[in-house]
């Protein structure tokens, strides 16, 4: 099974998520190929410009990727 993902970095992007209930998924970049599931996460609960809570747990904007 082939999955395509895709990174979410606007409010845009995120508002859309939290209104579809889609999964998101946390990840973390460990260097210039290598990426690190964070969390397997959930929806979309609440953002701000500074953070994120997905499925009860909050992080970070700018140091993880949200796919």
């Amino acid at each position: 099974m082939n999955h395509t993902y895709k990174v979410l970095n606007s409010d845009i992007e995120l508002f859309a998520a939290a209104l579809s209930q889609v999964r998101v998924y946390v990840v973390q970049s460990l260097g210039e190929d290598v990426l690190s599931v964070v969390d397997y996460g959930g929806t979309v609960e609440k953002f701000s410009p500074d953070t994120i809570k997905i499925a009860g747990a909050y992080y970070m904007r700018n140091q993880f990727e949200l796919e």
